[in-house]
């Protein structure tokens, strides 16, 4: 099937009434969830995972993509208006947003963000139609070794590369990848870590642990650490932006797509380093006479451009996922557990053996992209008002929908008791800086490796030089090794340096 064929047919889907209105709801869900600082998309689609076992899986996944997306534009709005990032991704863009609404241009902050989102998140999925069927024809001549090197790979560049730390990294990783080997053994039949009890012979839930890390861990944290205070939401003022800002904004929101797409399909992807990167090239490429706004009264580029790469590399994550089925985000491993609930493997073969739900995902985000700019911009007002809701309030109401959910699972007591004890170990994990997004990637893709390594050694009669003597698996493997011991050699390099 050719890309146009995909795409008309995904727009026969996507376009029915049904379909329209998950994709209403999931963007206006991830708008508001992008809005409060603190709620990711991980979070919300981790709370949402119970639909899966009641609606239809193009539904479901419309809705979760549709949060994803809305979540990314939601989050300029709090930089823009509070100088508090809803997303992480959107850090950069406080930098110049808030001082631009500090000085009464809080309008046009705001309009070139949701145009830029719009702009990059349509050039994102572009990508995503025409760069993920060749990387299919690649991935198909890939065996159970190269399989193997490509998650070391990844839990390599998602643990030890984008955290502040390496070993903190990498000790989340390997609590996931324990949690993820918890019961019976698909091979040889043996119960594995179970201490007895019967309820953990089917393992532990990803959605469990997900809602655990992201909703209970995160406000046992908040309810902690919270400190009573009323925060300032500036006025909007005219959302019009003049001549000179469209003129100014045009040349950011593609350089910040061009930027963002590329890292956000690589496996060490996110869209911190491409906001940052935008930023500082805009900086550079500012004109003489607007280049004294940067860091005073706020650059409009400086805005438009981070923002622009934000989108594009959140749209760039869900090719690795629907391509190779590997998740190089929290969110997109949650997405990849919602594909596992359906008994759909993302990978080389789901272009084939799921085309009609692919490409009606890969249409709805097109229509997504619309939806949040008619939403973003009339209703920025009432996002604003969100942020007026009581901090104490919102995080207890998250933690009754995370329990409710979570005992809605299974019906399951004991299911609660693990719900509580694993957000209690989020809760430290967030105050001594462990990341998160490892141990849900771990806990997901652990299994997976562990059987594509046991399929590699069988091919290979037990020699582990299989991984090795294949030169794709050869060179995904050191790859690896220098992300990990690169960045250290480097520090170790640069502070030599320094003391000559």
């Amino acid at each position: 099937m050719s890309v146009w064929e995909g795409l008309a047919l995904g727009f026969g889907n996507a376009l029915s009434l049904t379909n329209l209105g998950w994709a209403l709801l999931g963007c206006f869900l991830g708008t508001a969830i992008g809005v409060l600082p603190g709620i990711g998309p991980a979070l919300t689609i981790a709370l949402l995972l119970p639909i899966t076992f009641k609606v239809s899986a193009a539904g479901a996944f419309i809705l979760f993509c549709g949060v994803f997306y809305g979540a990314m534009y939601g989050g300029s709005t709090t930089s823009i208006l509070l100088n508090t990032p809803g997303e992480s991704g959107s850090i950069i863009t406080a930098l110049e947003g808030a001082k631009m609404a500090r000085n009464g241009r809080a309008g046009p902050a705001l309009v070139t963000a949701a145009i830029g989102s719009f702009v990059a998140g349509t050039i994102g999925t572009l990508g995503i139609s025409f760069f993920g069927p060749p990387i299919v024809e690649l991935a198909l001549q890939l065996g159970p070794p190269e399989y193997f090197c490509l998650m070391v790979l990844c839990f390599v560049t998602v643990s030890a590369v984008l955290g502040g730390s390496a070993l903190r990294g990498l000790t989340s990783l390997a609590f996931g990848l324990m949690l993820g080997l918890i019961g019976v053994d698909l091979q040889t039949g043996q119960a594995r870590m179970t201490f007895g009890l019967i309820d953990l012979l089917d393992g532990v839930d990803v959605v469990l642990v997900a809602v655990a890390l992201f909703a209970v861990g995160e406000t046992l944290y908040l309810a902690w650490r919270h400190v009573e205070g009323k925060q300032e939401v500036r006025e909007i003022g005219s959302l019009w932006m003049s001549k000179e800002d469209w003129k100014r904004s045009i040349g950011p929101w593609l350089r910040g797509a061009g930027m963002g797409f590329p890292f956000g399909v690589l496996p060490a992807g996110g869209t911190e380093m491409p906001t940052m990167l935008s930023y500082y090239a805009e900086r550079r490429l500012v004109r003489k006479q607007h280049a004294h706004e940067f860091g005073t009264t706020g650059a409009i580029e400086g805005v438009a451009g981070p923002e622009a790469a934000n989108n594009a590399a959140a749209a760039g994550i869900l090719v690795p996922m629907l391509t190779l089925g590997l998740p190089t985000s929290a969110t997109a491993a949650i997405m990849l557990n919602a594909f596992q609930s359906y008994g759909i493997q993302p990978g080389p073969l789901l272009f084939t053996t799921q085309a009609e739900l692919v490409w009606t995902l890969i249409a709805s985000l097109y229509i997504a992209n619309v939806m949040l700019v008619v939403l973003n911009l009339p209703l920025v007002g009432l996002w604003a008002r969100i942020l007026k809701i009581p901090t104490p309030q919102l995080y207890a109401g998250i933690l009754v929908f995370a329990t409710i959910g979570t005992y809605g699972i299974s019906n399951s007591v004991s299911d609660l008791i693990l719900l509580y004890v694993i957000g209690t170990i989020g809760m430290f994990m967030r105050r001594f800086d462990f990341p998160t997004a490892p141990v849900v990637i771990g806990m997901i893709l652990g299994p997976m490796a562990e059987q594509a390594m046991r399929q590699a050694l069988t091919i290979s009669q037990g020699d582990w030089s299989v991984f090795l003597t294949r030169p794709v698996s050869l060179v995904i493997l050191l790859l690896a090794a220098v992300a990990l011991v690169g960045p250290r050699f480097y520090t170790a390099w640069a502070r030599r340096r320094a003391l000559l």
